[in-house]
């Protein structure tokens, strides 16, 4: 007799949101595992952006539900969702620009001991960058330092909007490099516009296509299928 699959981190069943009036995503259901990294694909205005603000807490759904280890987390705010262990890193805004990067990072330990070296070891060029305000910091060096503050916070689920945008390519391997590390050991979901690079670092891919999923599969399957040309023209 088999053993039953594991009870997925994250539940997500008809989620319905948007802004205002505004309905943006329609009865998304999915689920996320404990481990493994996840794309999230779709063009631009696809509705990814909302969907990732809807389960870190910042849009109210207008309906649906969202599960997180087995819980509800519908109605959670961000600061109760961060703290059970939900890890958002934006697209804009995501590190304090007037900051050192070391009070940046100490912030996001929040008061806990250790991580701060863990988070250099990963991104060493932050390592002399310590005392350099973030504002000033390179495009890759800012997005390292936001996923160096939200991995500070212990997260299990790492929710990541255009980790590489803005930034230079050899950077952007590099940070590939330390998604894939992630993933060993967390779940990571990751809205890309470097589909090949998402789809690489990705082991399960989603397509959405005007707020609904209108592909899903294995990242390989996900590649080679001939609709998805078609889903990401803009």
């Amino acid at each position: 007799m088999s053993d039953p699959a594991p009870a997925p981190l994250l539940q997500v069943t008809a989620l319905c949101a948007g802004y205002g009036r505004s309905q943006v995503l329609f009865d998304l259901s999915f689920a996320l595992p404990s481990v493994g990294a996840v794309a999230i694909l779709g063009r631009n205005g696809a509705g990814k952006t909302t969907l990732l603000k809807t389960l870190a807490g910042e849009i109210a759904p207008m309906s649906g539900s969202i599960a997180f280890d087995g819980r509800p987390a519908t109605i959670d705010p961000p600061e109760l969702r961060s703290r059970n262990g939900m890890g958002y890193v934006p697209q804009e805004h995501a590190i304090f620009a007037k900051m050192t990067v070391r009070e940046n990072l100490l912030l996001g330990a929040a008061g806990r001991r250790g991580g701060i070296d863990e988070v250099l070891a990963m991104f060493p060029k932050l390592g002399a960058r310590l005392g350099q305000t973030a504002g000033t910091l390179s495009g890759g060096e800012r997005k390292m330092l936001a996923m160096g503050r939200a991995l500070l916070g212990r997260p299990r689920l790492l929710m990541l909007d255009e980790p590489t945008e803005g930034v230079w390519i050899g950077v952007i391997e590099e940070i590939a490099e330390r998604l894939a590390e992630l993933a060993n050991r967390m779940c990571v979901v990751l809205v890309e516009q470097h589909v090949e690079l998402a789809l690489r670092v990705a082991s399960y891919a989603y397509v959405i296509d005007r707020g609904t999923i209108a592909l899903q599969g294995p990242a390989g399957a996900v590649r080679d299928d001939p609709a998805l040309l078609g889903l990401l023209a803009p």
